[in-house]
């Protein structure tokens, strides 16, 4: 007999394992319910509140530019790109909404290393209140990293992604130091024939690549997991309370986050929190706004201008990226280097947080995209933000 979980996700829960979650059909379910995957603490709002109804709109029929990814309107697109949730914003207000069958308004979902921009954010308000110097060494808060490559870098090396690491992004690997990695986070089922690791002891076991740190651009997911571990040293708390405390609360989000935790409760502050889409709106908004919300600063304006402008776009383009030409990399978020401004924050599997200053424009983009990279798909998806952006309300 097939239960109602299987009409609605295409397989029987029991088929879903830790060493297929985050992989098609299983992360349909997975992604919108991480914590049932992955052991996790709560990052708590102030009080869970249930949203209203999603904003129905005429937008979902919008005609798009000819040659989007072959798509004739934007609810066509949202399907064709594993959209799970999506909210537009225009001026502060939603004006489009779209959840897939098995998602909803009050369902939260694993941004992936959208929460590298978080964790980012919580330091932000840690440096205005002087308890972190991001120029500062990252021993000077982490002793044991000095055998490390984290031995001899700064924390802002960490922040920009300019670490000399010799590591390798590689999300499909099931052989070798990435491997190590998932398994230490608790995403990979352990390997009976190799030792368990923590994340920490993982981290400390990273070495320096043969150039200095300060260079070029070097995307690597463990630089930002050793920025939660910072933000728990410099404060004496658990990251999660952190995060409640100094970015959850204030912002005024409806619904407690999530973030997944290793056999230490280490958060995996690099890729392991989930929020519901419009809360992560609120997020896009809150910095639209200039860190501010309804008129109560939550990120300083030194540290927002920074981060929108003092990206080293040589620094980006020695990294080799095949997205944003004009682009550059601050503080664990992406500057398009275009005239409109745009900046965002971007996950693994086709998560997305894109804010446009200039058309007042925050959108967000939550989804089941099986690849976990698809360079293609994520071309077509800043075409269709920046089509968005162009219309008006």
């Amino acid at each position: 007999m097939t239960t109602r979980f299987a009409e609605t996700y295409g397989f029987e829960r029991n088929a879903l394992t830790l060493a297929n979650w985050r992989t098609e059909p299983f992360s349909r379910f997975s992604f919108g319910h991480a914590e049932e995957v992955v052991p996790s603490t709560t990052i708590a709002a102030t009080a869970e509140r249930p949203e209203g109804a999603p904003v129905a709109s005429d937008l979902l029929r919008q005609a798009l530019p000819q040659g989007l990814a072959g798509q004739a309107d934007v609810g066509s697109y949202l399907d064709y790109a594993h959209t799970d949730a999506f909210v537009l914003m225009k001026a502060g207000r939603i004006v489009a909404e779209h959840y897939a069958p098995h998602a909803g308004v009050d369902q939260r979902h694993i941004v992936f290393s959208i929460s590298k921009s978080l964790t980012a954010l919580a330091m932000a308000t840690l440096e205005a209140d002087g308890l972190i110097d991001p120029n500062a060494p990252v021993t000077s808060l982490l002793p044991e990293a000095s055998g490390s490559a984290y031995g001899d870098c700064s924390i802002r090396d960490v922040l920009d992604m300019r670490v000399s690491l010799a590591f390798d992004e590689a999300y499909l690997n099931t052989d070798g130091a990435y491997a190590r990695y998932r398994r230490a986070t608790l995403w990979n089922p352990a390997d009976p024939a190799r030792p368990n690791e923590t994340l920490l002891a993982f981290l400390m076991t990273l070495q320096k690549d043969a150039h200095a740190h300060g260079g070029a651009h070097f995307y690597a997911s463990p630089n930002s997991d050793l920025l939660g571990v910072l933000i728990e040293r410099a404060t004496g708390e658990r990251y999660a309370q952190v995060l409640s405390e100094r970015l959850w609360k204030p912002l005024g989000a409806r619904h407690h986050a999530s973030v997944t935790v290793d056999a230490e409760g280490t958060a995996r502050a690099a890729g392991g929190i989930s929020v519901t889409a419009r809360d992560l709106a609120r997020v896009g908004e809150m910095l639209r706004n200039g860190g501010t919300v309804d008129g109560r600063r939550i990120i300083s304006e030194t540290w927002l201008k920074d981060m929108l402008t003092a990206g080293d776009h040589q620094a980006w383009v020695d990294g080799k990226s095949n997205f944003f030409p004009n682009g550059r990399y601050r503080s664990q978020w992406y500057q398009s280097g275009e005239a409109d401004g745009a900046f965002c924050a971007i996950g693994i599997h086709g998560q997305w947080l894109y804010v446009d200053p200039s058309t007042e424009t925050v959108i967000v983009k939550l989804s089941s995209q099986p690849n976990p990279l698809d360079d293609e798909l994520k071309h077509d998806n800043f075409a269709f933000f920046r089509a968005l952006c162009a219309w008006t309300a």
